[in-house]
């Protein structure tokens, strides 16, 4: 059956996620893009693979005035600063929400769209590969089984060569991108760490290094958990191209390696010499789970409550990196 939906931002991430769309059923009645280039550029994308191109309504009230009678869902994939407020817009109008990562932008944004999605009882899918990943989803379940023990440390590494690759875009502009490399290719190491160890910080502290630039391009942060495990995550965006990532988890009877997007798990259990990857299924894409929890065939693998655990962590960093690294306590928040 198909989905009739609205694709929100035409850019060059949501021309990679047609395709799939495509394949798994999206039939796309509008698209909502200020930028003329961009909204060509998809139409023909579209045209290639076959489906017609839909027309553009670049505001976002005037399309669901106009659409959302015919429309079952839409796809949020624009700047970091309007997803709060687009998202809202759409739960408010009877529409379930595909939303791209990172969720929002703070805390309180977080509980604001939690909000909205009960009071329109609608679902909400934030569109991250760990939080949509098996491996991601099986290593948190093992965690929280306490078949390895109990959780003592939490290790994360992500770097990639972000800083030049993104000279002279909105993802370095402080209050479009609300952060840089750490909150836009490492919110993916943050969301997976939040998603595997499924429980929040209670101490958080952290140190950034602009670069030059006006968001953070290094930093490293360390943390200890509600349970009072202990976790370091280190991200490099200035440095050769490519992008490379790991976690490392230990238990008292186990360990874990996996990486940000999920894409592979390791498990070592006391008593074994060596760690076994795990035999999983691949994982899906995010528009085919979507449909697929619209459907009642899955329960939702990333809901906004791990996005709020998320920017809870995101808000602690932004505010120790301030203090100089001033340990922040995070207990009681939302």
């Amino acid at each position: 059956m198909k989905t009739r939906t609205a694709l929100i931002g035409a850019g060059g991430m949501a021309r990679h996620h047609l395709p799939l769309m495509i394949k798994t059923g999206a039939d796309i009645r509008v698209v909502c893009e200020p930028s003329g280039d961009n909204y060509e550029l998809a139409a023909a994308k579209l045209e290639e693979l076959g489906a017609p191109p839909p027309p553009n309504e670049p505001d976002l009230a005037a399309m669901l005035d106009t659409f959302s009678a015919e429309l079952d869902a839409v796809f949020i994939i624009t700047p970091h600063h309007l997803h709060h407020d687009q998202t809202k817009l759409c739960l408010e109008a009877g529409l379930d929400v595909l939303l791209e990562k990172p969720m929002v932008m703070n805390a309180g944004e977080a509980l604001s769209l939690i909000e909205a999605r009960d009071r329109a009882g609608r679902h909400l899918v934030v569109a991250f590969q760990g939080g949509l990943s098996p491996q991601i989803n099986y290593a948190a379940d093992l965690i929280a089984s306490g078949e390895l023990g109990e959780l003592l440390t939490v290790t994360g590494m992500v770097w990639q060569g972000w800083k030049n690759a993104t000279v002279g875009t909105w993802r370095q502009i402080p209050e479009t991108a609300g952060g840089g490399f750490l909150f836009d290719s490492g919110a993916h190491m943050l969301n997976s760490v939040c998603t595997l160890v499924g429980e929040d910080f209670a101490t958080v502290a952290a140190w950034t290094d602009n670069r030059g630039t006006p968001v953070d391009i290094n930093g490293v942060v360390m943390g200890r958990l509600e349970s009072g495990a202990l976790v370091t995550i280190n991200g490099c965006g200035d440095c050769i191209p490519g992008l490379e990532n790991e976690i490392f988890i230990n238990l008292s009877r186990g360990a874990i390696r996996t990486g940000m997007y999920g894409e592979r798990l390791f498990v070592r259990r006391e008593g074994e010499s060596e760690a076994t990857e795990a035999d999983l299924p691949r994982m899906r894409g995010a528009w085919e789970q979507f449909t697929q929890v619209r459907n009642g065939e899955i329960e939702n693998p990333c809901p906004p409550e791990v996005g709020l655990r998320m920017a809870k962590l995101w808000d602690a960093i932004v505010e120790s990196a301030g203090k100089d690294g001033l340990p922040v306590r995070t207990l009681g928040v939302g």
